[in-house]
């Protein structure tokens, strides 16, 4: 309901207005009479009315003067006139004060009707953009910490509009002045594939969200800025690097002091390791992008320098190296690899892994990325030797397949090294198996295992291959491949040759026989027997008893 207060100095005319109009078919309500207008200003003040009819000329206050004073202390206020008097003078001065009609007297019910369909409109109308402009604000208000986030990714993305920045850091709330010194703090959480990998969805927010919130209230302690997410795992603290009554040197130390405690709060309470890298100091809010790409790269040094460290660029030192070696593999590392996978010389491996993995720590821009590439490259061609070798073997197809796979979850050359050496070394061994005839021992490792164990019934291949140590698929492949029989085709010639040895017996019963020698189904051992001696168990007895 929309409140109108009737302000005449007439009685009459009050009541007739007051009466004889159904107000509420328009969704007002009559909140008081005023018969002039200081006192209608004291009812205005205190009931604060949508609408305001009032008369022109009253004793002490006329409506004019009313009028004026209502627009400028309640401008939403919509007055309307209503007069005896049709001078064409009051008409403009009621124009000027903002009126919205004027009705003359003796007021007629048909126009009062229509003045107040189109008066209520627009009070429809500014009621409805009011609460749009309010559900506007507070989505506005709710949604100020994302708007906040996506400034700050585009100073450190470099798309931040200069000519805006200082506007949209106003209007956003954020102590962030233009032409000021800042640093870019990088908090890289360490062997994230681990820490991400046994987490579900929501725990990983969590951690993340606590990640955060650690860091940013030891900003709040130590300097002033701000932290974000920026990617996965990698969370930016875009730090003001002047302390008001500080020196520079204290600026510096509480950087530090900073950096040592996140790095520090981050193990104690959440239990992961993080790496920290700082970039050098810039002058301007607008260079915090380049500030960034410093700090990123401080960080990524962890592929050389190892994890959980605070590494500042200017703590870094770059090598002078050969244009031509820069980034470049030498493909003479592959042959030596090669050479002495085919000599099966452990040693000789880890002499020519070392000198590979000195120049992978010399190329420490995206050495990551670079060290990465040259260990796929090794595989490839240790691959290729295993296949023009013949040796491939299940257990080495799969260890190269989890090879693939962490490769892309170490974020260290010790890491990465200790992978490939891993594997490498097995290359080896397997290809040494090979070629000093290992195989054969392995074999009759496995006859051995199944002549003590022939008589049981419950023995499964499985049995037989935790017996020598392998995988009941690799014991069976390398006992195929060197004997030319399964394992089930040999454990059923150990057994049928043993109920020979016992048929030739007649003190032993046919059944006894049948258990003896590991089955427990009479007739199937029957039918067993026939087909591998062409006879049955009775036939045998006769003709060799």
């Amino acid at each position: 309901m929309y409140k109108l207060l009737i302000v005449d100095d007439e009685p009459t005319v009050r009541f007739g207005l007051r009466s004889y109009f159904d107000w509420s078919s328009y969704g007002i309500e009559v909140i008081g009479e005023a018969d002039d207008g200081d006192v209608a200003l004291e009812m205005i003040e205190k009931e604060q009315p949508d609408l305001i009819l009032t008369d022109v000329r009253m004793p002490n206050m006329d409506g004019l003067a009313l009028s004026r004073q209502v627009s400028a202390l309640y401008p939403q206020c919509k007055i309307m006139f209503v007069s005896g008097h049709g001078d064409a003078d009051y008409l403009k001065s009621a124009l000027k004060v903002n009126a919205v009609d004027y009705i003359f007297k003796p007021v007629n019910l048909q126009e009062l009707s229509a003045v107040m369909t189109r008066v209520v409109a627009d009070l429809d109308a500014e009621r409805a953009e009011r609460r749009h402009k309010q559900e506007m604000q507070v989505k506005l208000n709710e949604g100020m910490p994302l708007l906040r986030e996506k400034l700050l990714l585009s100073l450190i993305s470099g798309s931040a509009s200069k000519p805006e920045l200082r506007e949209r850091i106003q209007f956003l709330g954020l102590e962030l002045p233009v032409d000021a010194p800042y640093w870019v703090m990088v908090v890289s959480v360490d062997d994230r594939a681990e820490v991400m990998g046994h987490r579900s969805e929501r725990d990983r927010q969590l951690l993340w969200y606590s990640i955060l919130n650690i860091y940013q209230e030891l900003i709040d302690t130590h300097l002033r800025g701000y932290a974000f997410e920026y990617q996965v795992g990698e969370f930016v603290g875009v730090l003001r690097a002047d302390i008001a009554g500080g020196t520079a040197s204290d600026a510096a130390e509480a950087l530090l002091a900073l950096a040592g405690n996140v790095r520090e709060n981050l193990e104690r309470w959440l239990k992961i390791g993080v790496t920290i890298g700082i970039g050098d100091q810039v002058n301007t809010l607008s260079d915090v992008t380049y500030a960034y790409k410093q700090a990123r790269e401080a960080a990524d040094h962890k592929w050389y320098l190892g994890k959980n460290r605070i590494i500042t660029m200017d703590g870094l030192e770059y090598p002078q190296l050969d244009a031509d070696r820069m980034n470049k593999y030498d493909p003479v590392y592959t042959e030596q690899l090669i050479s002495a996978l085919k000599a099966a010389d452990s040693d000789k491996l880890k002499q020519v892994l070392d000198p590979i993995f000195a120049d992978l720590n010399r190329a420490r821009r995206d050495g990551l990325k670079y060290g990465r590439n040259v260990c796929q490259q090794i595989v490839l061609a240790v691959g290729q030797l295993l296949l023009e070798l013949g040796v491939q073997s299940p257990e080495l197809e799969a260890t190269e397949s989890a090879l693939w796979e962490a490769l892309f979850e170490k974020e260290t050359s010790d890491e990465m090294r200790h992978l490939i050496e891993s594997y490498l070394s097995a290359v080896c061994e397997r290809i040494g198996e090979k070629r000093i005839g290992k195989m054969a021992n392995l074999v009759e490792r496995v006859r051995a295992v199944i002549e003590e164990n022939y008589s049981d019934a419950s023995l499964t291949m499985a049995d037989i291959g935790k017996a020598v140590y392998l995988t009941p698929t690799y014991v069976s492949l390398l006992f195929k491949q060197e004997t030319g029989q399964t394992l089930n085709e040999y454990l059923t010639q150990v057994r049928v040759d043993k109920a020979k040895e016992l048929l030739r017996d007649p003190q032993y019963k046919f059944y006894d026989i049948c258990y003896a020698i590991g089955y427990t189904d009479p007739s199937y051992f029957t039918k067993l027997f026939k087909k591998v001696t062409g006879m049955t168990p009775s036939v045998y007895r006769d003709t060799h008893a």
